[in-house]
């Protein structure tokens, strides 16, 4: 009965196109439209093509000069400068090389930079996955929302016939001198009321789904309406101790300072191999013309290469780096202090979580008893009325409560649907497979 209330609901056209959306559907249309998460794939992207450019760091450098150039005459003297000659020289020069350098040892500094890279893209990996995880539960949140708020409006509605209804029959009553104007005035305040109530309820509802419109990009006047066999879904049973270690193994943020923890001893290892030498195998040739150490200038080409190991050391460094290095091993220091202080506030959040997870599950429980009581109550109240020892605002009171409780059932599942995302929200593991 309730869900069909939620389906008439549904089908009246508040906006022009109205859209039945499972919340899988949901999510997979948000992976695919969402602006955050498009901006963290390309940020991923980023990181992928920096590992490259890391990795390229292993390859060989190769180096290759040409230049052409105008020599002007020599002049040679005495040791004095004195008996000054002039010396013709070929007017053309040029100069071709190649050079190659492959290193072969810099104390760790290009596979620390790779290690570097690979965690800068893990930890954009792990930024892409929270952008998804954060998305799927804040639009989460929006259709359960819907669920809520189609369920107010029913009930309002239901409450505004059941007033109209009422004050008709005062109406009735004023005319046969049974009833006084001052109990119609309080019926009509109180629709005034609930008319007021179901507008506001209305807007808040527009703006859900306007939200959810915008974010999933839908067509602009497009109405979700959400699955109501999601309130049959069955909620996974698991221990305060299964989500703790579900979250110890998922969550995101634990990944993430795990990674940066990592990230800063890759940082201490890079200002350590900058104070070691760097070794490097050398590869050179030279094509040079014109020949100037010989006097007279012999106008040839000179051709001469090379091959062998360069030592190249920093000495500053072992003045400079200290600094650098102490600087390092602190932020290593802040970065397990992180990864610590991330790890209370998960098991906190998980903590508090199950604990309301539980708490609306007794909440479901108490409006089944009350969806009981309130079946048995109208049971009782018709009764009465059919044997005419009950009023009819008695009956209308009834009826109103046994609404009330009905809706008040479905809203306590929507709770526990809402608390159930939350802890899968979490352990970061919503929207995947059981």
């Amino acid at each position: 009965m309730v869900l069909a209330g939620i389906a008439a609901l549904c089908s009246q056209l508040f906006y022009a196109q109205p859209r039945w959306m499972g919340i899988e559907e949901m999510f997979r249309l948000a992976d695919e439209q969402s602006r955050s998460i498009q901006a963290s794939e390309a940020g991923k992207a980023a990181a992928d093509e920096a590992l490259n450019a890391a990795k390229a760091q292993r390859l060989p450098d190769v180096s290759v000069s040409l230049s052409a150039s105008y020599l002007g005459n020599g002049r040679i003297w005495e040791r004095n400068f004195s008996h000054g000659m002039r010396i013709d020289m070929p007017h053309f020069g040029n100069n071709f090389a190649v050079e190659a350098q492959q290193v072969i040892y810099a104390g760790g500094t290009i596979s620390s930079g790779i290690k570097q890279a690979e965690l800068g893209q893990l930890l954009a990996e792990l930024d892409l996955q929270q952008q998804v995880q954060e998305m799927r539960f804040l639009l989460a949140g929006h259709y359960l929302d819907l669920f809520q708020l189609d369920n107010q409006m029913l009930v309002l509605r239901k409450n505004l016939e059941l007033a109209e209804q009422l004050i008709a029959h005062m109406e009735a009553r004023l005319e046969q001198g049974a009833a006084l104007q001052n109990d119609i005035t309080r019926y009509e305040l109180q629709r005034e009321q609930l008319r007021l109530q179901l507008a506001r309820v209305q807007d808040a509802r527009a703006i859900a789904n306007h939200q959810l419109v915008t974010t999933l990009h839908l067509p602009e006047g497009t109405e979700i309406c959400p699955d109501t066999a999601l309130l049959q879904r069955q909620i996974q049973a698991l221990t305060e101790d299964e989500w703790q270690h579900m979250a110890e193994s998922n969550n995101l943020a634990l990944k993430q300072a795990r990674a940066s923890v990592r990230l800063s001893e890759q940082q201490v290892r890079q200002e350590r191999a900058q104070r070691l030498p760097r070794v490097a195998l050398v590869a050179v040739d030279h094509l040079d013309g014109p020949v100037t150490i010989e006097v007279p200038v012999l106008d040839n080409n000179f051709n001469y290469w090379y091959v062998g190991v360069g030592v190249s050391y920093d000495l500053s460094s072992l003045y400079k780096r200290h600094a650098g290095l102490r600087q390092a091993r602190m932020q290593v220091r802040q970065a397990e202090a992180q990864q610590q202080l991330a790890q209370e506030q998960v098991e906190n959040a998980v903590q508090a979580g199950y604990v309301n997870l539980l708490t609306a599950f007794t909440d479901l429980r108490t409006q089944e008893k009350s969806v009981t009581l309130a079946d048995e109550h109208y049971a009782v109240t018709d009764n009465r009325y059919r044997n005419g020892m009950a009023l009819l605002t008695d009956m209308l009171d009834a009826g109103n409560m046994k609404l009330t409780a009905d809706l008040g059932l479905v809203n306590a599942r929507i709770g526990i649907l809402y608390q159930y995302y939350k802890m899968q929200y979490l352990t970061h593991t919503l929207g995947l497979s059981d």
